[in-house]
């Protein structure tokens, strides 16, 4: 509930309910696990107790492009940074409110899109609040919505002195020319306007707001380091998917990914010193480990075969830069061997979600073959 569209990860549920609705199926003894919450934190995964599961082969039918095998992939790490602020009342004359929105960005999965270099929604907001021409009161925020997607949209109320604001609408205009510029191609879509609003009753302290202000233009955002071991994978990053005040916190949020333990714990005592220095507490939680690839897998054999067979070529073998499962089950089931794979999937973790059907055909025969061809304890 409350999660996109179904196809990330609907589509691996019904395959698994297929394969078990068909008594027709050669296979040997199979378990079932669905997991609860993949797509807003892993719930599910997280709370899997050691010793329920008496296989030791994992199909991970969770991954985005048909044709290609996942042996790999990154851990994940929460940074949640609170600024808490006692509202004060805006000023009673001289002033016009405004609601600055930044919208029509692609978004998309934090973890596979990230390579994408897409604009992040509160980092543009942000980026204009830093630079703007005069004194910007903050009255409110809200950017960003899910951790593991990348922000497409992010709005601020703002005060801006009545006699200074022609000349802030301007350089708002001249600033999403700016951001035009710099991301045509990849965000031709992408608009960043000011309205006139009803003035609010409170605000962010000026202190608060110009810290918060600062910390966010500071924040690491985006690709932080790609792999040498498998070129063109991402291996460290971290995604500002939120920020969001209610009259007393601001509360941010950050999702850092790598495939290197140490780089992540790293990064993410980067993000806690950035706001430590705004004034900020930041809680670095929910810290899950990568699945490194074994390519001497007997799974991985077996499907690499199999998938020959069918369709006369090989498989792509790969990693993702994402937060699968396999991570978190192979660390309570550690000599489990896991593959993961599935039909193909579009802009997952966004309102464009969407499963091609043509694939699907061809990764529930690949499964129910795989089934068949798995070799005997």
């Amino acid at each position: 509930d409350g999660t996109t569209l179904g196809a990330d990860n609907g589509i691996g549920a019904a395959a698994i309910l297929a394969v078990l609705e068909d008594k027709t199926l050669k296979h040997g003894p199979l378990e079932a696990l669905f997991t609860a919450t993949e797509e807003t934190g892993m719930d599910g995964a997280f709370g899997l107790k050691k010793g329920l599961l008496k296989g030791d082969i994992l199909l991970n039918l969770d991954s985005e492009e048909e044709g290609e095998l996942y042996v790999g992939c990154a851990g994940g790490l929460d940074a949640n940074i609170a600024f808490k602020y006692k509202a004060e009342p805006t000023p009673a004359r001289n002033y016009t409110a405004a609601k600055i929105s930044v919208k029509g960005l692609k978004g998309g999965h934090s973890g596979i899109q990230i390579i994408c270099q897409r604009a992040n929604a509160n980092k543009v907001l942000f980026r204009f609040l830093n630079a703007a021409p005069c004194d910007v009161l903050l009255a409110s925020v809200d950017g960003g919505g899910l951790r593991n997607a990348i922000p497409r949209e992010a709005e601020a109320v703002v005060l801006v002195r009545t006699k200074e604001y022609d000349g802030f609408v301007k350089a708002l205009k001249a600033y999403e020319k700016v951001v035009k510029a710099e991301y045509a191609g990849i965000e031709d879509a992408v608009s960043v306007k000011v309205k006139e609003v009803e003035k609010p009753a409170e605000m962010l302290p000026k202190e608060v707001s110009a810290n918060l202000i600062r910390a966010v233009v500071a924040c690491p955002d985006g690709v932080q380091r790609m792999s040498m071991a498998m070129p063109g994978l991402v291996q460290t990053s971290t995604n500002l998917a939120r920020v969001v005040s209610d009259g007393k916190t601001v509360k941010l949020q950050c999702l850092l990914r790598s495939s290197v333990g140490t780089e992540k714990e790293a990064l993410g005592e980067a993000i806690a010193a950035v706001f430590a220095l705004a004034g900020a507490k930041t809680e670095l939680t929910g810290s899950y480990d990568g699945w490194n690839p074994d390519m001497e897998s007997p799974i991985l054999k077996a499907m690499t075969a199999s998938y020959e067979a069918l369709y006369g070529k090989k498989p792509a073998v790969t990693a993702i830069h994402a937060g699968l499962e396999c991570g978190i089950i192979g660390s309570k089931y550690p000599k489990m061997d896991m593959i993961s794979f599935g039909p193909t999937i579009c802009y997952p973790h966004s309102p464009d979600e969407k499963v091609e059907i043509a694939s699907v055909g061809k990764f529930y025969d690949f499964l129910v073959d795989t089934l068949r061809n798995i070799p005997e304890k």
